[in-house]
């Protein structure tokens, strides 16, 4: 099979571009907002009064 490119040339661009730093994160990552939401919601609204409509 025909590969795309050759192999002499792999890898050279991304080692040529400068290295940035990366920017603060503004929000949680994932799963630490996930799991934030999931407590409030459920696990702390169940051991609060029970609401009646």
């Amino acid at each position: 099979m025909p590969s795309h490119g050759s192999l002499t040339k792999a890898g050279k661009v991304r080692n040529a571009t400068p290295k940035i730093p990366p920017k603060p994160r503004k929000n949680l990552i994932p799963r630490r907002r996930n799991k934030r939401n999931y407590l409030r919601r459920i696990v702390y609204a169940s051991q609060q009064m029970p609401r009646y409509r």
